[in-house]
């Protein structure tokens, strides 16, 4: 049964927070089947605030820091949308920036996030971007509020989706940027 190897794995506590208050089995969306390899064990407040039934406390997931490198895809997969969730919290961008997912689990964690009704984010080809992407610059650009201009040619790698569809964001010169997407060619 798979409620009982979830717990049985988890040791009857919560596996994104550790609490052990009324836990209890938690399906991942969009899993690719059935199995116990596509639950976690979470406490009643994880629960409530992955399935949008209590306001996000971004303070409850700092837990993430430890669930984002757990063993368990689930787990993976959960922390790591959570962490996209809370990426304006600048500990929630920065965890982000180095976890590491395996291609399988981080395309598991990425079918979670895609909004149907978002319109793509597109380079100046046309080409729909998607996170985790590299692209290159295909002009100069002045960073506000940095002293640099990102050249043309630049390669940013692993760039990340923001709410608008016209920004990508990314990493140039060790700094956290957003980018106008159409300045951009995919790799």
């Amino acid at each position: 049964m798979v409620e009982n190897r979830v717990m049985s794995r988890a040791g009857s506590a919560c596996e994104l927070c550790g609490s052990q208050d009324l836990v209890a089995l938690y399906e991942v969306p969009f899993s690719p089947d059935n199995e116990a390899d596509t639950h976690i064990a979470a406490c009643q407040v994880c629960r409530d605030q992955l399935n949008g039934e209590s306001e996000l406390n971004a303070d409850h997931w700092r837990c993430l820091n430890e669930a984002v490198w757990s063993p368990v895809a689930p787990v993976q997969v959960t922390a790591w949308r959570m962490l996209n969730k809370l990426k304006s919290e600048t500990w929630a961008q920065d965890l982000l920036d180095i976890a590491y997912l395996e291609d399988n689990v981080r395309a598991w964690g990425e079918a979670g996030l895609v909004d149907l009704n978002r319109e793509p984010t597109l380079d100046c080809n046309g080409t729909a971007l998607v996170a985790g992407d590299t692209v290159h610059l295909v002009k100069d650009l002045n960073v506000k509020g940095a002293t640099f201009t990102a050249k043309r040619g630049t390669a940013v790698r692993n760039i990340g989706l923001s709410d608008n569809p016209l920004h990508i964001e990314g990493r140039v010169n060790g700094t956290r940027i957003v980018i106008i997407a159409a300045y951009t060619k995919k790799a």
